[in-house]
């Protein structure tokens, strides 16, 4: 069972950019598929950006394609989300979620059995 730890959030102005990490352990971190979810307050926990096992596929929502770029490093088990042109309305809590051995993951909250804690992103105007 694999464990994920975010880090990396903070408070950026409109425009800027932050890079998150989660780091993993407990697990053959190569054999995961990664993603990243987001919560607002008020709102549904809602996708962002998804690497398949073997990062054969990556994939992101509509509302920040061209803007994030997920990557990972197998080697040192973690997973980044560079978030570049921030908008206030990326202001979110930022999750991590990973599950074992799908080339092509899910972009629902269920598909992703592990979750970190999460990190805190605030985008001011």
């Amino acid at each position: 069972q694999v464990q994920l730890v975010e880090s990396g959030g903070g408070l950026v102005q409109a425009g800027g950019s932050l890079r998150l990490s989660c780091a993993a352990s407990g697990g053959t971190f190569s054999m995961y598929a990664l993603a990243w979810f987001r919560q607002a307050p008020g709102k549904e926990r809602e996708f962002v950006s998804a690497d398949g096992w073997g990062s054969r596929i990556t994939y992101y929502a509509d509302s920040v394609k061209g803007r994030f770029t997920i990557s990972r490093d197998n080697a040192k088990s973690t997973v980044w989300l560079q978030m570049d042109s921030l908008k206030p309305e990326d202001t979110a809590v930022y999750y991590c979620a990973a599950i074992y051995g799908q080339g092509r993951p899910g972009r629902g909250q269920r598909d992703y059995p592990y979750w970190g804690q999460g990190t805190q992103v605030t985008v001011s105007s």
